[in-house]
């Protein structure tokens, strides 16, 4: 028996290497002194600011929830990602740390 593929799987590795190079301009437009390495790989790399004595590492996440489905009945789509930071920012704060970056998550279905 053959192995499945990614193909198979309904995976397009193509049409997300695409995607990847359409998204880099504005991956790119966020970057900070802070980021180390470059757009790939499977992790992000960031430096701790020296202005901060003790350092922890704080992390949040959130998703869009049900705001989606407004969006999709509004089609209006353009205040989806602004509101998915602001929420994981506000998140953050509350335990008085600073956001240092943002990671992603993109899912899509077929």
């Amino acid at each position: 028996m053959a192995g499945l593929t990614y193909r198979d799987a309904g995976v397009d590795i193509e049409a997300g290497e695409q995607l990847v190079e359409r998204i880099k301009p504005l991956a790119r437009s966020t970057r900070s002194e802070h980021v180390l390495g470059s757009l790939g790989g499977f992790a992000g790399l960031c430096s701790v600011p020296s202005d901060i004595e003790d350092p922890v590492l704080v992390s949040g996440t959130d998703g869009v929830g049900t705001k989606l489905k407004l969006a999709f009945e509004l089609e209006r789509h353009d205040t989806i990602g602004i509101d998915l930071v602001a929420m994981c920012v506000n998140d953050i704060i509350t335990v008085g740390a600073r956001p240092l970056f943002f990671l992603d998550y993109f899912a899509t279905s077929k």
